[in-house]
């Protein structure tokens, strides 16, 4: 579950032309609205936790106080614990929540389900501060279109007990040796997505297989990359999706060799337990989170402003720090109670960013640009996981 990783909108009148409807390949598609007017007095937000918090978790957390006193939106939160669960809230209440925080691996149904509409990022100034590599990313812009502001990115790395694991691990492959002496301490990442990760490692193993994209996958890759999760598998300890079972099995050494966030790697290390993390040369997949706007919203103008709000250097940065991310927003690293935020999250590192691959909504029209072949979408795969985990 992602969780805060140190712990566990009257009607819009006065918004010209509303967005409320649509989705892409909308041959008219929806009018942007063109300037922003009063709040209508409330927004309702469905989040990651740590997202938004209002002081109620701690008195010293607090950034949704200040934009109900700066724009009379008052605003209620729900959170969720995962992609899959953002999704269905979203699918079975269409009308009940305004904005949410939607990682890659959802936005792209959000979108082509119509659940979410286009943005104007002009009328968004702290839009202008998001890091460049942030932008117009495949699952935040279809076609051109903007659907949502970036708000923070994180790598899913390799984490090791340097205490119990000699030599150190470089490589990928260290996770996918059933013969390893580390079999049955493997710590993986319990979630269809994953299966991108198997993928990663087959782009620089096997490169006949002709894997670009490893969410752009047809079915002889899939099939290739479930092979390599099956082969895995006897040498799972864990599979996680609860960032607090995965501290503890790392502490009590039941798992020694995992994939693994920043933010747990910091945990263990605070509380004393021997771990270090490294970015393969393979490469990595990775996690990038968007504010995005319902296209049923009611409260059109406290959406734009929560979105303004959220991303600003200020806000963005308390969040980043509380929650275990780097910011989205380059001017928030100035701004940082612990000067080394930044440079421990690889921030302002476009290189670093380079080659990891973010969470996508796999999708059957190819991610790659193929259009000689129809690729597996999001379905495709949570069958493959269940095969994975069954067998």
């Amino acid at each position: 579950m992602r969780t805060p990783r140190f712990i566990a909108l009257a009607a819009a009148a006065t918004l010209v032309a509303a967005a409320c409807t649509g989705g892409p390949g909308a041959s008219a598609g929806p009018s942007l609205p063109t300037s922003v007017g009063d709040g209508e007095g409330q927004l309702t937000v469905l989040a990651w936790p740590g997202y938004v918090e209002d002081g109620s978790t701690s008195p010293d957390v607090d950034w949704v106080s200040s934009f109900e006193t700066e724009t009379g939106c008052q605003v209620t939160v729900q959170v969720f614990g995962t992609s899959d669960e953002a999704f269905t809230l979203f699918q079975t209440n269409p009308e009940q929540f305004d904005v949410l925080s939607a990682s890659g691996d959802a936005s792209l149904r959000l979108v082509a389900g119509d659940f979410v509409q286009p943005v104007n990022v002009d009328l968004i100034p702290s839009y202008a501060q998001i890091f460049d590599d942030l932008k117009n990313k495949d699952y935040n812009t279809v076609d051109g279109v903007h659907y949502g502001v970036p708000h923070g990115r994180g790598a899913n790395v390799l984490m090791w007990r340097t205490d119990l694991v000699d030599p150190a691990p470089v490589s990928w492959s260290e996770m996918f040796d059933p013969n390893s002496k580390y079999a049955g301490k493997f710590s993986v990442y319990d979630a269809p997505i994953y299966i991108a990760d198997a993928a990663v490692v087959l782009m620089a193993t096997k490169p006949e297989l002709g894997i670009k994209n490893p969410y752009s996958l047809d079915e002889t890759q899939l099939a290739a990359a479930v092979d390599l999760l099956k082969a895995q598998k006897p040498a799972v300890g864990e599979y996680w999706s609860d960032y607090t079972k995965q501290i503890d099995s790392f502490t009590n050494g039941n798992t020694t060799i995992g994939t693994t966030w920043q933010v747990i790697a910091n945990v263990l290390q605070g509380g004393g337990t021997a771990v270090d993390v490294t970015l393969p040369p393979e490469g990595a997949t990775g996690w990038s989170d968007t504010w995005m706007i319902n296209s049923k919203t009611k409260n059109i103008n406290c959406a734009y402003k929560f979105l303004n709000h959220i991303t600003s250097p200020s806000i963005n940065i308390q969040i980043a720090e509380y929650f275990g991310e780097a910011p989205g927003n380059r001017e928030s690293c100035a701004l940082a109670a612990n000067p080394d935020h930044c440079a421990i999250y690889h921030a302002a590192e476009p290189d670093y960013w380079t080659n990891v691959w973010y969470w996508t909504t796999p999708v059957a029209d190819c991610l790659d640009g193929r259009t000689d072949v129809k690729c597996t979408d999001f379905e495709a795969w949570v069958k493959a996981w269940q095969e994975v985990r069954a067998g």
